[in-house]
């Protein structure tokens, strides 16, 4: 064997090496592990890794997919005149949360489902897919849409429940409508729901408040 022979052979071997590496870290390395996942999805880590009844690796599993089935999607921008029109049923539906309450949280479940298609997500027909899309862009704020479905669909959800379900939905609903793009709403991510925008939802009748 000549020695350009042997230079080529071990050239080659060390690029595979290499190659397996860099897969090896994209599967299970820096992005993918623990601290990372923690970092990406915040609170719905917690949330997935208790759907999973604490198995992490299961946990870590589903979250991994999610990035890899959503994590390059790029919403679409609204425009100013939709992004008006939202906003006007959003405040149409709060108010009239005072007499009836639980269709108000059914409209929030249709119109939170309806931006984020405007927006690119899945279609409200794929409603599991469109959540797993959300819980990647919007980790801090997808369990508003969660909160509302459930007290949508719970005949049992009392009206302080279908409250506090529309006023959880809200930072969803401001994450999705805000201007500039979704990294724009960073500080939405952290800020905490003020006293004035939980006043805005009015009291039902007969609330006694």
């Amino acid at each position: 064997m000549s020695t350009l022979t042997a230079v080529l052979i071990l050239a080659a071997t060390v690029a595979a090496l290499l190659a397996a590496g860099v897969l090896l870290r994209a599967r299970t390395g820096t992005g993918s592990g623990t601290r990372s996942l923690k970092r990406r999805f915040g609170p719905e880590y917690d949330r997935t890794l208790e759907r999973h009844g604490g198995a992490r690796e299961s946990a870590h599993h589903d979250l991994r997919e999610r990035v890899e089935r959503h994590g390059r999607f790029r919403p679409l921008p609204l425009e100013p005149a939709i992004r008006e029109h939202y906003v006007a049923q959003w405040t149409m539906l709060q108010e009239r949360f005072v007499d009836a309450p639980r269709q108000a949280v059914a409209d929030a479940d249709e119109l939170l489902t309806r931006i984020a298609a405007t927006r690119g997500f899945p279609d409200p027909d794929r409603r599991d897919e469109q959540l797993a899309a959300l819980s990647v862009h919007h980790p801090h704020h997808v369990e508003g849409l969660r909160a509302v479905r459930r007290a949508a669909h719970s005949a049992s959800a009392s009206t302080e429940e279908l409250r506090e379900a529309l006023v959880h939905a809200r930072a969803l609903f401001e994450d999705l409508t805000a201007h500039g793009s979704p990294a724009g709403t960073a500080a939405a991510r952290t800020r905490p729901e003020s006293g004035r925008n939980r006043g805005h939802l009015l009291k039902p009748k007969g609330s006694g408040a």
